[in-house]
């Protein structure tokens, strides 16, 4: 027998790879944010609001988190995972870093810029990894 009921419906979020120029060189950096309820490293992201649509949240998302205004880009591959057993969908855009200055917060206690290598390799899950390695791929930047 099927079942029905909260657990079979998804969980909506939407983030972002936040991305900017380096001030020092020029070069590619990426916005990474550390949630310290998970001690993890992880893209800007979060649970859309009731009526939101998933841009929306995805940039709303990323000033909360960062701080920072951003300007979306092109559709990334979104991410499906189980959270206590309910399935999580996350969509993704490609953003740049627009105004605005981080402040540590309880939700994100720390939020750094890395070359696209070392934040691959700073990045806690997987699924964040492919997200980024998505946005490479095609970033022409």
């Amino acid at each position: 027998m099927a079942s029905t009921g909260a657990t079979d419906t998804p969980i909506l979020a939407a983030g972002a790879v936040l991305w900017r120029r380096s001030p020092i060189d020029g070069g590619l950096e990426i916005a990474l944010i550390h949630r310290p309820k998970y001690d993890d490293w992880s893209l800007p992201k979060g649970k859309l609001k009731r009526g939101e649509t998933a841009l929306d949240g995805a940039l709303r998302e990323v000033r909360e988190e960062t701080g920072l205004a951003c300007v979306p880009g092109r559709v990334l591959p979104s991410s499906t995972y189980l959270v206590d057993g309910r399935p999580k969908i996350v969509r993704y855009w490609a953003a740049e870093a627009g105004e605005g200055s981080f402040a540590p917060s309880r939700e994100v206690d720390r939020m750094i810029w890395l070359p696209p290598t070392a934040a691959r390799n700073r990045l806690t899950h997987e699924r964040d990894r492919s997200v980024l390695d998505a946005f490479l791929r095609g970033s022409g930047i």
